[in-house]
């Protein structure tokens, strides 16, 4: 259990820190495009993510994190 309490946030921090070193004009832009979203549609990334994250998330656990 404690290896998912470390994993969890080296995880989310990479991931931040990936997209603030390779696009960072790109994330200025970001909230203004997403408020002009329909609702929706502002789903569908958040959605996403889940999806996307449930994998690393398993792998992890069968490793015994």
């Amino acid at each position: 259990m404690m290896g998912c309490t470390v994993l969890a946030p080296g995880l989310v921090t990479v991931v931040k820190g990936l997209a603030r070193a390779l696009a960072p004009s790109r994330l200025e832009d970001l909230p203004a495009r997403f408020a002009r979203m329909p609702r929706n549609r502002q789903r569908l990334p958040g959605l996403a993510a889940v999806v996307i994250g449930v994998g690393p998330v398993r792998h992890a656990r069968r490793l015994g994190a």
